[in-house]
This record gives structure tokens, sequence and C-alpha cells, in this order.
């Protein structure tokens, strides 16, 4: 029991000492910061003013260069001097064919021959296919008909199915000149004609 009373009497002197000697530390600084002058940072604002003096001179347009000169007119010729004892040319007027019947049905002066291209539409390149770097060619077969439009496209040989529709639009809008036979414009099936896709670098 003694020695719990020892011990607490150290301890408490011991405390005790402590916190005076810290107390102590503290007033000594405390004393210090207060005294010390304490160093402020400035910063300087500088202002520039606008210039607002702006070049408002008129700016005028250069002269337009003259036009060139008309020439002079061309003094009317003067009759009176013509001489009226001067060779004159008699030239037959020309025959003319009053048949205005012309050939061909409905009208149509349509000649003999053979189908021949007109118009020839270019395909339109298929996203996917441009997208992938994919080239190629469709072999195409159709009907040249009389109107000279194109009818039953069909696909013989195709590099990429990406192609096919494409091409085969394409060809829809092509027209023709009809093959004439007799005086009578024909449809002439199995026309082939091949498609190409390319990429143009």
């Amino acid at each position: 029991m003694l020695g719990r009373y020892l011990f607490s009497i150290v301890m408490g002197t011991v405390i005790t000492f402590t916190l005076i000697f810290v107390m102590h530390l503290l007033i000594a600084f405390g004393v210090d910061a207060i005294s010390k002058e304490k160093t402020r940072h400035t910063l300087d604002f500088v202002r520039v003013k606008r210039n607002e003096n702006l070049n408002v001179e008129d700016i005028q347009p250069e002269k337009p260069e003259k036009p060139p000169e008309v020439p002079p007119e061309v003094p009317p010729q003067d009759m009176d001097s013509v001489d009226p004892n001067a060779p004159t040319i008699n030239i037959p007027p020309p025959a003319v064919n009053n048949n205005l019947d012309i050939g061909g049905p409905g009208g149509m002066n349509v000649a003999e021959g053979d189908y021949l291209p007109i118009v020839r539409v270019a395909p339109v390149y298929p996203a996917r296919a441009l997208s992938r770097g994919v080239e190629g060619y469709v072999d195409m077969s159709f009907t040249v008909t009389t109107t000279g439009t194109v009818a039953d496209p069909i696909v013989l040989f195709s590099t990429s199915s990406l192609f096919n529709r494409a091409a085969t639009r394409a060809v829809l809008k092509f027209k023709y000149k009809p093959r004439v036979v007799d005086g009578v414009p024909v449809d002439v099936p199995n026309v082939k004609t091949r498609i190409t896709f390319k990429i143009e670098e």
C-alpha cells in the first residue's frame, strides 16, 4: 500500500515538472513570435490600356480599267453606186419532197442496226466493302428491251456477294439504243457486261 503512494507521488512530481518545462518553452517561443516582424508578400497588378485607336480610314477601291474604245461604225453601202448592168447568176430553187411519211412504229424514224449503249451509270461502292478495303467485279447478264431499258438482270459471277446488289442497281439504270430488225425494235437477251469495283487512291 505504501509502495503505491510513493509511486503516485513520484509520477505526479515528474508530470508536474514536465508540464512546467513545456509551458516555459511555449512562453519563450510565443514571445519571439509576437515580437518578430512578419514578412508580407504583395502582388503587383499592372493594367494595360486597350488600344482603342482603330484605323478608320476609308479604303478606296481601285479604279476599273477603261473599257476598250468602240470601233467606228461601218458606213452604209451606197446602193446608188451599184452597176445595174452587172452580170447576174440564175440559181434554180431546190427540189422539195412533200412525202412526210416516216417509217417505224408510232411514226418513229427507226434505222436498221444493232443495239448500242447510250447511258452507263457507275455503281455506288458498298459501304461494307469500302470499309474492309474489298475490291472485285461482277459479271452480269440482262435483256435490252425494245425501249432501250434493261430487264431481268442476273449475276453470273461475283468476286464478293457484297457487290451484287450495287451492280444490279447500276445495270438497271443503263440505257441502250434498241436493236431494229425490218424497222421494228426487238428485245436482245443475254447481254453480258462486267461491273468493276476498285478503290481509287
